[in-house]
């Protein structure tokens, strides 16, 4: 078949990293989702958690390039380490810090109880997630944190997350998030607004793992980039990449500009520590501001045929599993048909800048934060077609994306 994507279609853009590098490994389960439409998407009851959990398991294994959890975890903390001038892996009292998507919760107000139908982190993948944390990766729950500073928890959410083996997760949302000021973010860019600064649960940590949803934008796509926007404090606790004046350089649409978001993704306590990227494609929603139903959230393209994604992705490459996620999305006809702005080329500039970090289109020299140049974030390409999802790598190509399915 010839290639049908949105984007124009191009060589793979940078280099593969991780333990196996460029891999992004897709598990897809339908068993995982039993919701009839009715009630609230996120309602517990609606998920098989023993399904959930293997799928989560068994991505990491493969993902590490093993045959089992463990190992694949500790693959990935020595790649990461390795990664950053470090040798070993995962030490008994390091700290791990997990950002989650909370932004439907709890968006417009103070409330807690997470009764809204717009997307957030899947409360029940959230638990497969810390599960396999304590008890494959053996980090004592103590020295895990999940957050988001810009939002508010569901309390039934922080409550399922913190009971039996989970007891003693921290949870650190708008309201406990701490800033710490010796570690503003600087960008690469001049452009007004306040002094943002990572919050103290961030730079605290040794790692961190990046929880996104895969779902449209009113600016056309939100992935594992986006997701740290919830990751900075500054004087509009609500709203801060709004105080930060970032959104115009996501609004315009426009290839070869600058990007807030490589920057991010190059930030060393951010991108730079971060051991997993994952994907929650549980139900998707076709934007941040859609309330989720049983019609929009339903997808047509191979494999799915009129039902949930019912899918995770995770990666160690923050270049790859954005570029896989785009895919996914501008190609499916549910998302475009209820936003079309998904499909917008502008929406893939910050994977060609990510991808071409060393030489980025805009001429924009992306730094960690602290002063060193970023040469290279990860791999950016696009699939040969919509039903076969092949990339590079699974090509037999030396560089570029390999995308493993389990079945």
């Amino acid at each position: 078949m010839s290639y049908d994507g949105v984007y124009p279609e191009h060589e793979p853009y940078g280099s593969g990293i991780g333990a196996v590098p460029g891999r992004v490994v897709w598990a897809h389960d339908s068993d995982s989702v039993e919701w009839d439409g009715n009630g609230y998407w996120w309602e517990p009851e609606h998920f098989d958690e023993s399904v959930m959990q293997k799928m989560v398991n068994d991505s990491i294994a493969f993902l590490g390039g093993q045959e089992a959890a463990q190992t694949g975890w500790q693959a990935m903390f020595e790649a990461n380490r390795e990664s950053r001038g470090l040798s070993g892996g995962y030490t008994n009292g390091e700290k791990v810090a997990v950002k989650v998507n909370i932004n439907g919760s709890g968006a417009f107000g103070d409330s807690t109880d997470g009764e809204t139908k717009m997307s957030y982190t899947n409360p029940v993948l959230l638990k497969a997630l810390l599960i396999s944390i304590v008890e494959e990766a053996g980090i004592s729950p103590a020295d895990v944190t999940v957050y988001d500073v810009s939002r508010l928890f569901p309390d039934y959410m922080v409550e399922m997350c913190t009971e039996g083996k989970l007891q003693g997760i921290n949870f650190v949302g708008r309201d406990t998030g701490e800033a710490d000021e010796n570690a503003p973010i600087r960008w690469s860019q001049e452009f007004g607004g306040r002094i943002n600064y990572l919050p103290a649960c961030v730079t605290e940590a040794d790692y961190v793992i990046n929880l996104a949803n895969l779902k449209g934008h009113s600016y056309g796509i939100t992935l594992c980039g986006k997701n740290h926007f919830g990751s900075f404090i500054n004087g509009n606790r609500m709203r801060p990449p709004e105080e930060a004046g970032l959104h115009q350089w996501l609004t315009r649409g426009e290839m070869d500009t600058y990007s807030p978001l490589v920057d991010l993704m190059a930030n060393a306590d951010l991108g730079g520590k971060t051991v997993l990227y994952m994907l929650d494609a549980i139900i998707c929603a076709p934007s941040e501001g859609a309330s989720i139903t049983g019609d929009n959230s339903r997808w047509q393209q191979e494999p799915f045929h009129g039902d949930y994604t019912s899918s995770i992705f995770v990666s160690a490459d923050p270049v790859a599993i954005d570029s896989v996620g785009a895919d996914f999305l501008t190609n499916e006809p549910t998302v475009l048909e209820h936003n079309p702005t998904a499909g917008l080329r502008g929406t893939e500039n910050y994977l060609h800048e990510a991808g071409l970090v060393g030489k980025a289109p805009s001429g924009t020299s992306y730094t960690d934060s602290n002063g060193n140049t970023a040469e290279n974030l990860g791999v950016h390409e696009h699939w040969n077609n919509s039903t076969e999802k092949q990339y590079s790598r699974n090509l037999g190509g030396e560089e570029g994306i390999e995308l493993v399915q389990l079945k």
